[in-house]
């Protein structure tokens, strides 16, 4: 592998004085060689940059070629006398330093400034194309052209999709906490936000399930034949080294295969959960994604406590400070001290294992005088001290209550999924058609009537609107002059204005 040489300081224009102004010529020639034009004379130079072509161009430019990021070379093209010939004149062109330089510029200043997105249509174009994988694999033949273009555009639309994201949360962590500097801005950019996140995780829900159906059929039809063809088309361009040219293809072939079993197995992680433990990258962005929401929401509310003048700790802290201000003298502000902050010796007691077995038989209404004491050890009193001496307690194994917490989730998940599958409507119902819930049926149906009627506006008769968690959507809509139902559950019976209510699971497959 080649390095520049140590002449070469390609980085230096960075730190000099003038860093903006090489920086402009530098871009100059980048959006020229963009242009597929190569050489620029410093005339083409002062008419890109809008400027004259005087000595302190000609003078950036000699530094740049010093520093290794241009090249100079003679321009005989325009010459017409020996005066001509005898001037300099110059031909300036990237070298591959220089070049290479403008592209890690350009990459960080992007990386640095990129806000990213969430790209709900990115979800879209990566379910069409494994929809076309899916087709392309049921053949017994597949063309593997066509293959590998599949696995391109679904690599890239993957990638752009995955680094997207990740700004987008980076930026919207720093929106919430560099939140004091334009409060109004951000009161009113947070309504246009939300409901762009909201929009997302709706998106996510719906074409996730469908993605994660459809890697599970590819996994059916044996995608890894599909990889094995992009693979081989890649180890054909491979250049050959001293080696044998069929092993050096063998070795091309097998390190394009493993790079594309990595793709893909971070496809599927990021779409398809493998149990409770390891949640797939979508559920976690669609978690994080709602955790933005409720702390946008929260930092609403404490700008507008902040706006309308109610006391907060930071408001509490200052208060505090002009006190200590405004103390007459030392004393007092000593007396302040302690009032404050209660900076004076406790001795903490220790509830045992006995002490709690016999609160739990106790009802929360007998008083304190009747209920047990607390058993405190002598040597607390004695020593003011409750550590034990010897040898420390076993690290507890908990193993099981681990195993058991999983298991307990697995199972609450399943009796969602259920709940959500009784739930589903097929088209328009009637309210009064909703008998014979299940407990948790009911109670997930009670959460989304309690969002529908949330978001509904005074006046309007009808409302569509999804679920906190992105999982379901419900279209609810007053039929006039229905009168009341009512739904008998196990839990009671629940009474209202007859509704025509369409509830569609987002997480259900296609």
């Amino acid at each position: 592998m080649a390095f520049p040489s140590q002449e070469h300081q390609p980085f230096a224009h960075l730190s000099a004085p003038n860093a903006a102004f090489y920086r402009e010529i530098l871009r100059a020639f980048a959006r020229a060689k963009e242009r597929f034009i190569v050489h620029l004379r410093p005339e083409d130079v002062a008419a890109e940059l809008r400027r004259d072509n005087d000595d302190a161009l000609a003078q950036a430019l000699d530094k740049l070629r010093e520093w290794g990021n241009l090249r100079a070379d003679a321009d005989t093209g325009r010459v017409t006398s020996v005066e001509d010939f005898h001037r300099k004149r110059y031909l300036f062109q990237l070298t591959h330093a220089g070049q290479a330089a403008e592209q890690a510029i350009s990459f960080y200043e992007d990386a640095i400034g990129k806000r990213g997105a969430l790209q709900s249509v990115a979800l879209g174009d990566i379910a069409e194309q494994l929809q076309s994988l899916v087709i392309l694999a049921r053949d017994a033949d597949p063309d593997p052209a066509r293959a590998h273009l599949l696995l391109l555009s679904l690599s890239d639309r993957f990638s752009s999709l995955a680094d997207n994201a990740q700004a987008f949360m980076a930026s919207l962590r720093r929106a919430i906490d560099f939140s004091d500097g334009d409060v109004a801005g951000f009161i009113a950019y947070k309504e246009r936000l939300i409901d762009y996140i909201n929009r997302f995780i709706a998106d996510l829900a719906n074409s996730g399930a469908r993605i994660a159906t459809l890697l599970s059929e590819l996994d059916r039809f044996d995608h890894d034949r599909l990889l094995r063809l992009a693979a081989r088309r890649e180890a054909a361009d491979a250049v050959p080294d001293e080696e044998e040219t069929a092993e050096a293809y063998v070795r091309a072939e097998e390190a394009a295969f493993a790079s594309w079993s990595n793709r893909w197995r971070g496809l599927r992680d990021w779409f398809v959960s493998t149990g409770a433990g390891r949640p797939s990258q979508a559920r976690l962005l669609r978690q994080a994604a709602i955790t933005a929401i409720k702390q946008l929401i929260d930092t609403v509310g404490l700008l507008n406590e902040r706006r309308s003048g109610r006391s907060d700790r930071s408001a509490d802290f200052r208060a505090l400070a002009r006190w200590f201000a405004e103390a007459p003298d030392e004393a007092a502000a000593h007396r302040l001290w302690r009032a404050a902050f209660g900076l004076t010796p406790s001795r903490h007691l220790t509830v045992t294992a006995a002490t709690l077995e016999e609160w739990h038989e106790v009802d929360a209404g007998v008083p304190w005088s009747e209920a047990p004491p607390i058993r405190i050890s002598p040597q607390l009193r004695r020593t003011g001290s409750y550590e034990r001496r010897g040898k420390p307690n076993k690290v507890a194994d908990r193993s099981q209550a681990r195993r058991l917490l999983v298991e307990q989730a697995e199972r609450e998940a399943s009796e969602t999924a259920a709940a959500r599958a009784a739930l589903r409507t097929d088209g328009p119902v009637l309210l009064s058609e909703l008998n014979g819930l299940d407990p948790r049926a009911f109670r997930l149906f009670l959460g989304l009537l309690g969002d529908a009627l949330a978001a509904r506006r005074p006046g309007e008769t009808e409302v569509k609107t999804v679920s906190a968690d992105g999982s379901m959507e419900i279209r609810l809509t007053l039929v006039p002059h229905g009168g009341k139902v009512e739904i008998h559950t196990e839990d009671g019976v629940l009474t209202g204005p007859e509704h025509v209510i369409e509830i569609t699971d987002l997480t259900a497959g296609p």
